[in-house]
């Protein structure tokens, strides 16, 4: 396999330049507050605009090892999504069309053009108590009865459910496991308030009948193979965003210090200033090489064991550093509540629990070094 490029193309620059702009006017973040305010954060004006743009489309149209569009495209839509911080569903919609896509079949590809063209709006009820791969080990259950599949248990922290048209759901059977596709009417929703209000968060409470025309897989190892893709290209494209989010948080502080005054100096002069800046940019260059590697390397089975264990450990702690020394270099007025700040702290601390804790990632990495 030939060595990566961290150098964007022409094309990405065009599509991280034109998001960038298109971002800029559907939303700020005084909106994004507004919306937080609700267990149902939802950008409609955004999302309608993605969809006019075909940001949506593409996203839901990668697959691995397809190449086309390449993971270096949905990266780039990722950072600017992280960097702008709208409360859009495009995680959910990257993990479950890359779930749909890795079932196959076709009810599993109508769902998937649903998504594609915006007529669902997903989510992934994947997690129980604990952010794990293994699907067969949940207490969720599924009994084959006449006429379709009895599913009973509790999905908790389910992405997006909140503002979800249709979910995508695990269930343990016997010692296999499905994955059935479940509309929101059919199921008792909690709304959870999470410490990140700008991401909507439910627990599913599942007691429910579906037809076997709506179980998309039933199995052991495929299903928890399509699961663990589905997840690596979550995780990927999170760091994607904790990189976009880390690099507003740089330059907010940047843009203080040189325009807040004390002493009749720029407090950037300052050499705790200095320092604190400087050690921002560092982690966020780190993260930023991390988050392409495990992009341009997510279809490489080899190099991904490593490479996006790495990116979500490294991103993570990065992103939770310099979102907090953000608040620091902004001093008494980045402490209050209601600062542009802590929307970022708070995403930063949410997200590095939100797919895989960091522990877990770097314990992977270390599997797959021999450590």
């Amino acid at each position: 396999m030939a060595e990566p490029s961290f150098l964007r193309t022409d094309e990405q620059q065009l599509l991280s330049s034109t998001l960038r702009e298109l971002l800029a006017g559907t939303g700020d973040l005084d909106r994004t507050r507004e919306m937080s305010l609700s267990v149902e954060a939802f950008d409609k004006v955004t999302w309608g605009a993605l969809m006019d743009m075909g940001i949506i489309a593409m996203v839901s149209e990668w697959r691995p090892g397809s190449g086309e569009p390449s993971f270096r495209d949905v990266a780039v839509v990722f950072e600017e999504l992280g960097r702008a911080m709208v409360p859009v569903p495009v995680l959910s919609v990257l993990m479950a069309a890359t779930l749909l896509s890795e079932l196959g079949g076709e009810k599993a590809t109508a769902v998937r053009n649903a998504i594609s063209d915006g007529s669902v709006v997903p989510a992934l009820a994947l997690f129980e108590d604990e952010r794990t791969d293994d699907v067969a080990a949940g207490a969720v259950t599924a009994e084959h009865v006449e006429g379709g599949w009895r599913i009973a248990g509790t999905k908790r922290y389910v992405i997006d459910a909140p503002i979800a048209d249709r979910i995508l759901v695990t269930a343990r059977a016997g010692d296999d496991a499905i994955v059935a596709l479940v509309d929101t009417d059919a199921v008792e929703l909690e709304a959870v308030h999470g410490l990140d209000a700008t991401r909507p968060l439910g627990h599913v409470h599942l007691d429910v009948t579906v037809g076997d025309d709506e179980v998309l897989a039933v199995g052991g190892p495929e299903v928890e193979r399509a699961v663990t893709v589905a997840l690596d290209a979550g995780v990927v494209a999170l760091a994607q965003e904790q990189v976009g989010g880390a690099q507003r948080c740089l330059e907010s502080s940047v843009e203080y210090a040189t325009t807040r005054y004390q002493f009749g100096r720029a407090i950037g002069s300052f050499q705790a200033i200095k320092h604190a800046c400087a050690d921002m940019l560092v982690a966020v260059e780190h993260a930023r090489s991390a988050a392409l590697h495990a992009a341009a390397t997510i279809d490489d089975p080899f190099e991904s064991v490593i490479s996006i264990p790495l990116a979500h450990g490294v991103c993570s702690e990065a992103y939770e550093f310099v979102a907090g020394q953000n608040i620091q270099v902004h001093g008494g007025i980045g402490f209050t509540w209601e600062h542009d700040a802590h929307l970022y702290f708070k995403r930063a601390k949410a997200s590095s629990l939100l797919l895989r804790s960091v522990s877990s990632s770097f314990d992977r990495l270390g599997d797959a070094i021999g450590v």
